[in-house]
Formats: structure tokens, sequence, C-alpha cells
């Protein structure tokens, strides 16, 4: 298990302590002072041993600097006085600024060691211990629209998380991002370019481990699960809504989450080919829109085929470890923002789906019409005259099920609270909401575990009751 105290491990809140420690001890009087320093230079030169053996992140090192520095004005007067020769310090006019600039620089690591921690998963709350695995699957119908090769068959890779028997403690956890190191750096510097930022941003969720074994074997009885297919956003990846997709398979779902090539900001096949996006906005609102709904319609028939050979693995037509396990007439089409719209236009493509999860994603499909399924939409908090367009589309759109559907307006949140963003991004309200790094995607996997415990399985209760506890919720029949 992870332990961080405000997004800093032990061994580097002993560097930071050190740091500190060692920016006064040039003030104290000359006993004091040098068993400070003494301490102090001791402390910061094990942790700093040790996170050099671990890996230094980067937010660290203005932390070891500052310290370092300070130990440099500190040092010589401890010499000095260790030698018998008579101690001098510069004077405080002149010290005084050097220490509030040490002081400075390590407080700066700090906050940015807080600001962007390496992503800590909250445990999944269920009765099953979680497995992952991933798949490859090409659809030899399909011919790849986003390349000029005749031969190139549309190509999804899914990573599945399933409820599974308890594994050792030892037991490895798989990585965030990624099944590698490499891919997840490489998932992580996609992200940040597709984003506009610098890479670095994202050094830490490749660091992080979930809670889920990778091909561990399924949970013993003999259910059958149902399955929930997930589809991020745009430019978004597979691992998108890890601690969602975690919460759902330990509470007895199958969650199989996509990565749609040349549409997710990195995709890697077994093959070895890395394929980045080719999505790109270009300042027209009218042509970017004709682009989005051409996305979604990609996404919304890679659901359909994804779903079609979770089938085949449940009958034994592929090998796998679900064979026998999952029940696909309880199958829910999910998604985050367009992989929400995705999900909706799915869902009225294809009567298998039996319920659809749309976390705040505008709806694409230009051709509108009624689908028997009930919704579940998500929304952030909408400001006054932000997208006028979007509560007003999405409930014509949700008017349109022939089953009751629910929009549910969660205060406290952005686009980005519906997935894993707020446990490593900085808590800024306009970019992750301002419920903490857990609350949303707390809130996002009970609201949505009780829609599909009510559609899927059937479960009684009052459903509109057990929502309205997350936000403000409206019904549409």
């Amino acid at each position: 298990m992870n332990v961080t105290v405000f997004g800093l491990s032990p061994v580097e809140l002993a560097a930071l302590a050190s740091a500190v420690a060692l920016v006064p001890a040039r003030w104290l009087p000359p006993r004091a002072r040098h068993l400070s320093t003494l301490a102090g230079a001791a402390l910061l030169a094990v942790s700093a041993t040790v996170l050099a053996v671990l890996g230094i992140r980067w937010q660290l090192l203005p932390v070891l600097a500052g310290g370092a520095i300070a130990l440099a004005f500190a040092a010589p007067s401890l010499l000095r006085w260790r030698a018998g020769r008579p101690v001098r310090r510069a004077r405080w006019w002149l010290a005084l600024p050097g220490s509030a600039a040490c002081l400075a620089l390590i407080l700066a690591g700090a906050v940015a060691a807080w600001a962007l921690p390496v992503p800590v998963f909250p445990e999944p709350s269920g009765a099953y211990a979680v497995g992952t695995t991933v798949v490859q699957w090409s659809d030899p119908d399909r011919a790849e629209i986003a390349t000029s090769r005749t031969d190139d068959k549309r190509t999804v890779v899914v990573q599945l998380w399933y409820p599974a028997q308890d594994a050792p403690p030892a037991a490895q956890r798989a990585r965030y991002l990624g099944r590698t190191m490499r891919e997840a750096q490489l998932v992580a510097r996609g992200e940040a370019d597709y984003l506009g930022l610098p890479g670095f941003i994202l050094d830490e969720p490749p660091r992080a481990r979930t809670n889920s074994v990778p091909d561990a074997p399924v949970a013993g009885g003999g259910d059958r699960f149902p399955v929930v297919l997930f589809s991020p956003g745009l430019g978004g990846v597979r691992t998108q809504n890890t601690a969602w997709a975690e919460e759902l398979a330990g509470r007895g779902y199958v969650v199989a989450a996509l990565d749609h090539p040349y549409d997710s900001a990195v995709v890697t096949l077994t093959d070895g080919r890395t394929i980045r996006t080719r999505v790109a906005a270009t300042g027209d609102q009218a042509e970017d829109d004709r682009r989005a709904a051409g996305w979604t319609a990609v996404r919304a028939t890679d659901l359909s085929f994804v779903l079609t050979q979770l089938g085949r693995l449940d009958r034994g037509e592929i090998p796998g470890l679900l064979t026998g396990r999952l029940d696909t007439r309880r199958a829910a089409a999910t998604g985050h923002s367009l992989g929400g719209a995705a999900a909706l236009q799915a869902a009225r493509q294809d009567p298998r789906f039996a319920a659809v999860i749309d976390l705040d994603g505008f709806p694409r499909d230009p051709v509108t019409r009624p689908f028997h399924q009930p919704v579940l939409a998500l929304t952030h908090d909408v400001e006054p005259g932000e997208t006028p367009e979007y509560i007003p589309r999405l409930t014509r759109v949700l008017q349109l099920s022939t089953a009751t559907s629910y929009r549910l307006t969660v205060p406290g949140t952005a686009h980005l609270t519906f997935t894993d963003a707020p446990l490593f991004l900085p808590p800024l309200p306009a970019l992750v909401g301002s419920l903490g790094r857990t609350a949303g995607p707390r809130i996002t996997a009970e609201a949505t575990i009780a829609f599909l415990d009510a559609v899927l399985r059937g479960e009684s209760g009052d459903l509109a009751t057990a929502l309205s506890r997350y936000g403000h919720l409206t019904s549409v029949s």
C-alpha cells in the first residue's frame, strides 16, 4: 500500500523535514546550531541516497537543492567550531535573503509535490478482489478509415477489470496507464502533448500502482457478471477511469474499457507499434462538430464490436480468463465526454445494450431517434453561459428514451471530476472540481453503481432517492 502525506512518501517527508531544519540552523545559538546542522545533514544525506535509489521525482529536486545550499552556509561554522576556532557569521542583513531564498526553494518543491502527486488509488469497497487483463481485437469486417492501407482493419485495445480471487499480499499490482513502465510513460507524454502541457506535468502517474492484479484468477462460485463497456474522452485512454473501474469490478461487474486508435492519445499494439492521436481542432465550429460526429460514430461501432467479442469470449470462441463468466445480456454502454456521446449512440444503434451511462458527454449523434434503454447522465456544475446548448440538447436526447432516465448534476464538480484526474492533477476547482482528491471518483462510482444495480440486476429500492444523495436529480420519462 502506498502511504503518503500531502502527496509525499515517508522518505520524501524526511528529505523535506531535514531541508527545512537546515535553513534556520545558522541562526541558532552555537551548540544548538551544531546539533541541528549535524542531524539535518545526516537525515538529508540518508533520504537523498534512498531517493536516488528509488528514483527522485523532479518536485524533490528544489527541496534537495535548498537543503544543500542551507547546509553549505551552515557547515563552515560547524567546521570552525569543531576545530576550536572562533565562529564568525555573516551579518544578518546579508544572510537573511539567502535563508529566505533557500526556504522559498524548498517550499516550492513541496507545493509542486503536493499539487502533482503520484496517484494513490482508493481500495475497492466491494466483496471481490480485482483482476485486470489487456486484450487486442481486430474487426475483419471494418476497414481502418484513418489510414490509406486497404488491408488495415479496425483494431481496438481493451482492458478488462473483473472480480478475482484474493491474491497473496506480495502479488504485484498492475501499473497505471500501461502494462509496462515504458508504455505508461509513452501514454503520459502523449496525454501531455495532446493537452498542450509540458511533459513533466504527467511524470508521476506512470509511477503509480493500482489495486488490480494482472491476469489474476477469476473469482470462484460460477456467477456470471454483468458487463460495462467504457469509452474514454476525446484523446483519452482506456485507463483514465481506473478508480471507477476497480470499484465496479469489486462490486461484481466486468468493466471493458477501450483504447480507440487514432483518437486515444497513445495506443500501443501487440506488435510494438505506437499509434498517436490524429484528432485535432480546426477552429471552425461547424467543421469541428462534423468531425466530432464522425469520431463518435466510429467509437459507437467500436463499442458494439467489443460487446460481440465479449460474447465470443464468454462462449469460448476466443481464449481468455472470463470464458463462461460474462452475462452479455446485461450490458451497459458507458463513457466520459465524447465517450459518453458514443455510449448514447451505441445504445440507439444496438439494442443489446440494456443501459447507458453518460459521464458529462455532449450528445453528438446528428440523427436523434427514440431508443429503449434507460440512461444516467452525470453532468458537472454548469456555470451560467457555459456551453448553453449542452443541457437542453442532453435533455432532448434523454426524452427520446422510452424508459425513465436521469440527469444528475453533482455540485462542486468540473468536467474532469468524473475521471481519475483529481488523484494526480492540481486541485484547482476549474480543472478537477472542488471535492478533493478522492470524492469525485467515489461519487462517480457510487452513483453509477446505484443505477447499474437497479437496471442490470433488478435490485429493489427507490433509485431516484439513492441518486439524489449525490446532487440535483432530474427524472425524464
